[in-house]
């Protein structure tokens, strides 16, 4: 029988304190909490104050101590290299012991920091665990990012070691990291001692003899290290948030509330059981890869999958399915982009039938808004429920969801559903007043946060007030716009700076989205808001088509302008569309409507770091100008 949602939702917000310690009961603790929640210094609060534990024992050690070492933790498939492997739980904590005490051996204490810059492989997964094993901090930058960026983080966070690959796979690409680490390293200001080296088949990386090491090297002579017993309030990562530039922006999470959070939400959020086998198809270099590849999956004792490949391409779109019937995947967790590149590749999911899906009983989609076509599609061919929910990098597990371990109510598209227990989300206007029902505004969330998201940014905790907690006091800023409705359902419309202006009326790009990716040839959509002398702003919309449509490009668009006409009505003056081959996006899948609104607009802008194919942004002005604007 579930548990009812308005009951522990209720207890959540009225009862924090209670509700929270009984889900740390479950977790090891060397020493109990003296104070479940610190208030002392708003708005840095503090969960399970006074204790101790080990993040790295309770995904590994913990489950092998209480009989469960045979069991599968770490699946890696590479459908780019064609390599497959399984570790348990046992074999996975060995490896972790043993890199740890490596670690330990080459200087490395509790508080100092370490950047991973690797790709979708074991030693990825291994390099995090034994960081936290030892109390050192860990952050990880997306495998392949700029050289420039990497060095905006290492003089941030002053690594004594980097952990990186001689090089990462994309399809049938081989990126040289061990080249832009290098430059990396010559650019920032400050030095790692040591580079850790894992050198891969693909391709063998040159070493400096002073400062770098392979794995191999690393781990001659090493013993395998015990877990260090941490306070409940150490860090345990820092993550930097995607687009930074010039002022780096690193999320810190603790130790104690991150793993109570995270176990509490693997099992009550997306409703998987001890044993069973979980895959968020993601990367380590983002929040998902940490919360629900790495940290999420092992503190709940499943199999999680480390997936080195793309949703199509490697080889086909049908390699989900492949993976899913392969290792019995019952809970899934991708973006939506992710959707939206399959179903232009295969929109009639055919390939969806060439498998055997039986264990399979969710989809999760996160990392932008799910449009409801997108939403529908994966509906009609899956034939499991399909949960859009809302979360951030700075909160590190969902805000919003539609709890598959408590009482899923039902779906209503467009909606990432009702606010997580724990989190007391509202909407409110620019005047800090909550808003009624129905009322579009901005979301924000009333402290104190639950456990697992952020404590403050990296040595920045006024850039961590200015950013966060000052627009609203006593709330944080999500910076997403939208509504929640009479049944609480919350509707994140767009992030409150892609809002549109149309001659006074406050309109979401996400509302007008959701209209054009209505049309049955249209696989992805995007719209933004460009400056118009008359109306303020107007939008422009932007179309991917899907493969195989022969409908004439100038019927689609008079179609979709006819949707959103009739739809959102003449007051969205949504009169130009063009036809694209691709959306510029970040490498996890967020459109970059930002930029795209520069070029509209003449402005000057800078290639994000964090962008997947810089030569896009070239299609995208020619688009443009061919409506007269980008010039």
């Amino acid at each position: 029988m579930s548990l009812s949602y308005e009951k522990l939702y209720r207890q959540s917000i009225d009862h924090p304190e209670e509700f929270w310690a009984n889900a740390a009961a479950q977790l090891h603790w060397y020493k109990p909490w003296d104070k479940v929640l610190d208030s002392s210094n708003p708005p840095f609060y503090r969960w399970f104050a006074g204790g101790k534990t080990n993040t790295c024992y309770n995904a590994l050690d913990r489950h092998v101590d209480e009989g469960r070492g045979n069991d599968t933790a770490v699946i890696y498939d590479s459908p780019v290299t064609g390599a497959k492997e399984r570790f348990t739980y046992r074999e996975f904590r060995d490896h972790v012991a043993l890199f740890a005490g490596a670690l330990q051996s080459r200087g490395l204490r509790k508080g100092d920091r370490v950047i991973i810059y690797m790709p979708m492989i074991p030693e990825a997964l291994i390099a995090m665990l034994a960081c936290a094993r030892i109390g050192a901090v860990h952050s990880v930058v997306f495998g392949g990012f700029a050289s420039h960026e990497l060095a905006v983080r290492i003089d941030d966070c002053k690594p004594k070691i980097i952990i990186s690959a001689s090089c990462g796979i994309e399809r049938d690409k081989v990126i040289d990291y061990k080249k832009l680490l290098d430059t990396g390293i010559e650019l920032a200001h400050f030095k790692p001692e040591i580079c850790i080296i894992r050198q891969r088949p693909q391709h063998k990386a040159e070493l400096n003899e002073e400062r770098d090491l392979t794995w191999k090297q690393a781990l001659l002579g090493s013993e395998p290290a015990p877990c260090v017993p941490l306070e409940s309030s150490d860090p345990l990562y820092i993550l930097y948030t995607s687009g930074t530039t010039g002022r780096p922006k690193g999320v810190v999470r603790d130790n104690g509330g991150h793993m109570v959070a995270l176990q509490w939400s693997m099992q009550h959020v997306y409703g998987v059981k001890p044993g069973e086998t979980y895959w968020a198809a993601s990367d380590v270099g983002w929040v998902v890869g940490h919360s629900y590849i790495v940290y999420g999956p092992l503190l709940n004792g499943n199999a999680t999958i480390i997936f080195e490949g793309k949703p199509v391409g490697t080889p086909d779109p049908g390699v989900f399915w492949r993976i899913i019937e392969e290792y019995g995947v019952s809970v899934f967790f991708t973006a939506p982009t992710a959707f939206r590149a399959i179903k232009k590749e295969d929109p009639k999911g055919h390939y969806i039938r060439k498998y055997d899906l039986s264990a399979f009983r969710a989809l999760f989609l996160a990392g932008e808004r799910a449009d409801p076509d997108t939403v529908k599609w994966a509906e009609q061919h899956l034939d499991v429920p399909v949960i859009d929910h809302w979360w951030q990098t700075e909160t590190g597990w969902a805000i919003a969801a539609n709890c598959q371990g408590i009482e899923p109510g039902p779906v209503k598209y467009g909606s990432a559903s009702r606010a997580v227990p724990g989190y007391n989300v509202k909407v409110v206007n620019h005047d800090n007043e909550e808003l009624d029902n129905g009322q579009m505004g901005d979301i924000v969330i009333r402290h104190p946060l639950p456990p697992g998201t952020m404590m403050t940014l990296w040595k920045a905790d006024n850039h961590f007030i200015e950013s966060y907690m000052s627009a609203y006091p006593g709330y944080y800023q999500t910076s997403d716009a939208g509504y929640i409705d009479e049944d609480g359902y919350i509707f994140i419309m767009s992030r409150t700076d892609d809002i549109i202006n149309v001659a006074g009326h406050r309109l979401s790009t996400g509302a007008i989205e959701a209209e054009l990716s209505a049309h049955p040839d249209v696989a992805e959509s995007a719209v933004i808001g460009v400056a118009d002398d008359l109306k303020g702003e107007v939008p422009v919309g932007f179309l991917v088509l899907k493969s195989g449509v022969d409908t004439p490009p100038g019927q689609i668009i008079r179609h979709v302008v006819e949707y959103v006409r009739e739809n959102i009505g003449p007051v969205a003056a949504f009169k130009l569309a063009v036809i694209v081959n691709r959306l510029p996006k970040t490498r996890s899948g967020k459109i970059l409507r930002r930029t795209m609104r520069q070029i509209a607009n003449g402005d000057d802008y800078t290639v994000p770091a964090t962008i997947d194919d810089p030569d896009i942004l070239e299609e995208i002005k020619t688009a443009l100008q061919s409506i007269g604007y980008a010039q």
